[in-house]
């Protein structure tokens, strides 16, 4: 199967008014999932928010079956959330750590989950320690297989760095965790929606995603997906309500025995909806069809990029994903990128800060990170390859 990219760009009105080069960001959203939050804003307007959760349940839990037909796991392990923030936090303290506890990670860490991880360090006494990188800059399996012992009791990874294309091997880290008893926690914010997932291939035992990136769904949307047979080793999730937990006494309690004891009650049902129909069409039109129109797109940008005088492609890695970072000689990201929205061209910028692992050690400040879609074609592309070879022939001005 391939993508009719006429019709995606016919289904996506913002691409009649931008090119839009920063789906690692946030994507543009189809008109039918726009229109599914609309319309339960307005069934709430029209009859009240509970009657309208009641009217709409078969809607609302769409995005269950969607996201298990994507992952290939039963809809009993997944939780919604509100970003993937929340449901990579909400999976991690919910994982029994302890003093000496040892934790790996990876280069490519995220900043949100590397403050998670700092946090422990201090309340609960593990230990963190990064896992080296192979000279193509993705982590070495063999140096994790090596690190491995008694004491490891988990191992995060992210997927798709926000800093760069890079795709980590998880598919080789969970075969190499299967036999032990460490934890495998996947964050796949970047990966979810522009590369085929399923989570017994990848052999993770949690995972979390966010829905307003490559899945093109609403911003505020997250999941979180708990293999069904760890809820018996994890803590209760610090928050919960009656949707995660049975109140069975005067004094006692007991968690749902499925990912939903990650839920509480209020959530953004209408946000609810519009990701589930966001994944219902990632399904419709196939993850393997989209990887490889997303993946061609990058590897023709990065191509046609490390042939323009004074840019340099920044991409660490053996296989690379829809997000191309570059730099541009004589010019500072943060000129580059409000001066390419300005000529209608939307890239972001990723910085030092947020990367202190990665852009950190490799001493880049930022990069400008253009991220594609299989909504997008050669005309954008070729739109973006203009301006930047404009700006790489006069160096040293202002854009």
């Amino acid at each position: 199967m391939t993508i009719d990219v006429e019709a995606a760009r016919a289904e996506t009105p913002g691409c009649r008014s931008v090119i839009h080069l920063d789906n690692a960001g946030s994507s543009l959203p189809t008109a039918a999932v726009v229109g599914a939050v609309k319309d339960h804003l307005d069934l709430e307007a029209r009859i009240g928010g509970y009657a309208a959760a009641t009217e709409a349940a078969d809607r609302i839990d769409g995005v269950y079956t969607s996201t298990a037909t994507m992952l290939g796991c039963s809809p009993g392990e997944l939780a919604f959330a509100e970003s993937a923030t929340r449901a990579w936090w909400a999976a991690f303290e919910s994982i029994p750590l302890g003093p000496g506890d040892r934790v790996l990670t990876t280069h490519s860490e995220y900043i949100s989950n590397m403050f998670g991880l700092l946090r422990a360090r201090e309340l609960r006494g593990i230990e963190i320690e990064v896992v080296p990188d192979e000279p193509s800059g993705q982590v070495s399996v063999d140096a994790l297989t090596g690190m491995l012992d008694e004491r490891v009791k988990l191992v995060c990874v992210t997927h798709v760095p926000t800093s760069g294309g890079l795709v980590q091997p998880a598919a080789r880290i969970g075969e190499v965790l299967a036999d032990t008893d460490a934890v495998y926690l996947l964050d796949a914010c970047q990966s979810a929606g522009q590369m085929a997932l399923d989570v017994t291939e990848l052999g993770c035992d949690m995972m979390s995603w966010t829905g307003r990136k490559y899945l093109r769904g609403p911003r505020g949307t997250g999941m979180l997906y708990v293999r069904s047979g760890l809820l018996d080793e994890l803590l209760p999730p610090l928050t919960m309500d009656g949707v995660g937990a049975r109140w069975t006494g005067p004094m006692d309690y007991h968690p749902v025995h499925s990912a939903r004891r990650y839920e509480t009650f209020e959530t953004g049902y209408a946000a609810k909806i519009g990701l589930g129909v966001a994944t219902g069409k990632a399904v419709e039109l196939g993850l393997d069809a989209i990887e490889t129109a997303v993946k061609s797109l990058a590897e023709g940008l990065r191509s046609s990029l490390e042939g323009i005088e004074g840019v340099e492609v920044r991409d660490l890695g053996v296989e690379r994903s829809g997000i191309v970072t570059f730099t541009v000689e004589g010019h500072e990201v943060d000129e580059i990128v409000p001066w390419l929205r300005s000529h209608g061209v939307n890239t972001t910028a990723s910085r030092a800060p947020s990367s202190r692992l990665d852009l950190g050690l490799r001493d880049i400040p930022a990069v400008v990170r253009a991220s594609v879609h299989y909504y997008n074609d050669a005309t954008d592309l070729d739109r973006l390859l203009e301006l930047v070879a404009d700006l790489a022939g006069r160096p040293g001005t202002t854009p």
